[in-house]
């Protein structure tokens, strides 16, 4: 169990960091270029669903078994985290849109937490 949580510790970790790397990229280029924020609304979502998939990569790797269910909880625990900072700090709770998009987390954070453990028993083999 204690890898469990370790492993999705893990993994929203890494959700956040490459997610604050790809805002600074993004944020820097927004104030230095004349590319408008509403132009890269796809590129913000797709570099989302990156992160949270490499999230669950590195939580399936770290966890070793059950990639699917390492994955859902750090998806899970991704979204929670999202929904505290904007019910507690905005006062505000998420649309449907936002609910569509974190289903989409889930469903992406799963399949690359199964993933992950295949390249963890890939790599002791």
């Amino acid at each position: 169990m204690a890898r469990f949580g370790k492993a999705v510790a893990y993994g929203v970790v890494t959700i956040f960091l490459l997610a604050s790397i790809v805002s600074m990229l993004l944020s820097l280029l927004l104030k230095w270029t004349d590319v408008q924020e509403s132009s890269l609304t796809f590129v913000i979502f797709a570099c989302s669903l990156l992160s949270v998939f490499i999230g669950g990569v590195v939580a399936g790797g770290k966890g070793k078994e059950r990639g699917w269910l390492i994955g859902g909880a750090t998806g899970v625990c991704f979204t929670f985290i999202i929904f505290l900072f904007q019910f507690l700090g905005m006062e505000k709770t998420f649309s449907a849109q936002q609910w569509l998009y974190h289903l989409g987390f889930l469903a992406v954070a799963m399949i690359g937490g199964i993933m992950g453990v295949n390249f963890s028993s890939s790599r002791q083999h």
